[in-house]
């Protein structure tokens, strides 16, 4: 069994996949390619990523590949908790610009497919926290890229502290000055 939920964002999914739980603890299916299928996504992943962060308030974001390499994303929460974001920076789409923002844990199992031609980034929101996700391309530092985390007035929920930032996110450019190599197909 699983769970699809849509957000306001077209194609941002979150996805709940069922545990299975007795005296032991729990089981769940992170990823199933026939279940996934079942609600019209195929998506073929080639890597998976895992990420560690001791601190509350480290701050990975937002980031893209872009094309001829762009990334489909399912991200969770494997140790403690995020605030996830995701951005649509599709070109001629109705919600350019738009994000939205969701808590997810390792206690809420819940994940969240980001499509290709969406920013994403995720702040911690407990220490010691780790986020695993899986990626239909390959990395290619030739088509990695950042956006300002500030630059679009995301509420990351970090109550006017400062976040912890790599040197890649502080020197990103601001969402105004970015160009997206992202265009929006809208299906007909």
């Amino acid at each position: 069994m699983l769970e699809v939920e849509a957000t306001q964002l077209p194609d941002v999914l979150i996805l709940k996949p069922r545990r299975f739980g007795d005296d032991r603890g729990w089981f769940c299916e992170t990823w199933n390619a026939g279940r996934m299928r079942e609600h019209g996504l195929d998506l073929a992943f080639v890597q998976d990523n895992h990420s560690f962060s001791a601190d509350v308030g480290t701050l990975r974001g937002l980031h893209y590949q872009s094309p001829p390499h762009a990334q489909d994303k399912l991200v969770r929460c494997s140790r403690g908790a995020i605030r996830d974001v995701v951005v649509d920076a599709r070109n001629g789409s109705p919600t350019f610009g738009k994000w939205i923002a969701i808590e997810i844990s390792a206690e809420d199992g819940r994940q969240i497919l980001v499509p290709k031609g969406f920013l994403h980034g995720f702040v911690t929101t407990t220490p010691d926290t780790e986020v695993q996700y899986k990626v239909t391309d390959l990395y290619d530092p030739e088509c990695d890229g950042s956006v300002a985390w500030d630059s679009l007035d995301i509420d990351w929920g970090l109550d006017g502290s400062q976040p912890i930032l790599s040197n890649k996110d502080v020197v990103a450019p601001d969402f105004s000055d970015w160009h997206s190599p992202f265009d929006y197909e809208q299906a007909s």
